[in-house]
């Protein structure tokens, strides 16, 4: 069962596309958060969301929240594939242990291999304020994702 929201965003360290660590709690007192979990790199859906997340980057800049896409596959495997779509943001592999950080969010699905297609938008204190998932095949809308930044809050 995924997180719920208004609980708190459980840590994690996963190295990006390029092999950095990125640490969710790294971000804690900077900025929000909106983890992507995606099934795999390549996948025409998975392809179309995250190429509809790099077209509309200016909308999480604007609400000041860094976007890191999550999945199980390789860094090599998301880094290839980064370079392929001009992805601008962070792209972190789950690879192993295989999917630990899905199965702390409970978007894991044992059956398949790899995390269903979840977002969960973290505030700047390491709370979930938004967070939706879709029926597998089923693509996320660039409409929720404007929903869910504005249940963070406002900043002075």
């Amino acid at each position: 069962m995924a997180l719920e929201n208004d609980t708190q965003a459980p840590d994690f360290e996963l190295p990006d596309q390029y092999g950095q660590p990125i640490r969710l709690s790294d971000f804690r007192g900077r900025k929000a958060v909106a983890i992507v979990f995606f099934p795999l790199a390549f996948s025409g859906t998975c392809t179309g969301e995250l190429c509809e997340l790099r077209d509309n980057i200016s909308l999480f800049r604007d609400h000041r929240v860094e976007l890191l896409g999550v999945s199980v596959d390789s860094k090599y495997t998301l880094r290839a594939w980064a370079e392929q779509e001009r992805y601008d943001f962070s792209l972190l592999a789950d690879f192993w242990p295989h999917g630990q950080t899905a199965k702390e969010y409970g978007v894991f699905l044992p059956e398949k291999g790899f995390a269903n297609r979840a977002t969960f938008v973290v505030d700047e204190t390491g709370i979930i304020r938004a967070s939706f998932i879709t029926a597998p095949g089923e693509a996320r809308s660039i409409e929720a994702y404007r929903a869910a930044l504005e249940e963070l809050p406002a900043h002075v």
